[in-house]
Parts: C-alpha cells; structure tokens; sequence
C-alpha cells in the first residue's frame, strides 16, 4: 500500500502562502506524462476556455486602474522542471506567484498546485476576488487541457 506523500516545488519559494489550492484530475489513456507539456497546455490561450481568455483579456484592460502592471505574455511560461513537475514562477510589485503542474503516471494523476505571497492592500485588494474564482478557473483549464492532450495522443 502506498503511503500518501505531498509535496510541490510551489512550497519551496512561498512555505507559509497567504493562498494555496491544489486541483487534481484524472491522466486521460495514452496521454503524455510530461510535465512541461501539461503545464504549457493547462496555461495556453488556444486550449483555453473563451470564458476564462476574456475574463483574462479583462483583467489585463483593468489592473493598470489600481496601480498594478498588466501581465507579460509570456506570464505562465514554465520556469524549471524537477522530476515529474513543471513549475510556472511569477513575481510582482503586488504578489508572488507559483504554480506547479505534476504528473503522477503511477497513480495516472494530473495536479496543479499554486501558492501565493501576498504584498501589501494592492495585493489583497487585487486577489480578494481572485480567490472565489481561482480553483473554477484551474478546474477549467486543467479540464481542457485534458480533453486536448487526451485526444492527441489517442
């Protein structure tokens, strides 16, 4: 019996987070298991739901109102990858940020794991609606990314 173990390179840099989630699904049959791919496709505008795209074209139209610059595009770009995990790292003026996809073949699991670092009222003010919407949102993407990668190894 295995026991269960947890750990994600997104704990290393942010221990003690102001935020943390973990959303997990399902491997899809004959699906890759690397880590770097799920994480790009978990993060990218073509696999996306249009939902989560506008809300995220929205976000980018607003933030400069309440002093905290857009995101670059290339924002979710995987940072490293240790073993079976691939982790995004992004830090601003209003928070830090990380986010690690891990692929569990054994166990033909998929999780993405975010920590945040708030710093100061802009940033509790910017993530205060951005926690309600937070796990929908990685539910969604993680969902796409999902039915794309599953389809395209099948």
């Amino acid at each position: 019996m295995r026991t269960p173990v947890y750990w994600s390179s997104a704990l290393e840099d942010i221990p003690a987070p102001d935020y943390a989630d973990v959303i997990i699904g399902v491997l899809p049959p004959r699906a890759t298991t690397d880590p770097q791919v799920w994480a790009k496709a978990v993060f990218s505008i073509r696999s996306m739901p249009l939902w989560i795209a506008a809300a995220m074209g929205l976000r980018q139209m607003i933030v400069p109102l309440i002093g905290i610059p857009r995101a670059p595009r290339d924002v979710f770009q995987v940072a490293r990858v240790e073993g079976e995990e691939a982790l995004i790292v992004a830090d601003d003026r209003h928070l830090d940020f990380r986010c690690g996809v891990a692929v569990d073949p054994e166990a033909r699991l998929v999780r993405v794991t975010t920590t945040v670092r708030l710093k100061g009222l802009r940033g509790r003010l910017y993530f205060w609606p951005v926690r309600f919407m937070h796990p929908i949102v990685v539910r969604s993407m993680l969902r796409a990314a999902r039915r794309r990668l599953g389809a395209s190894r099948g």
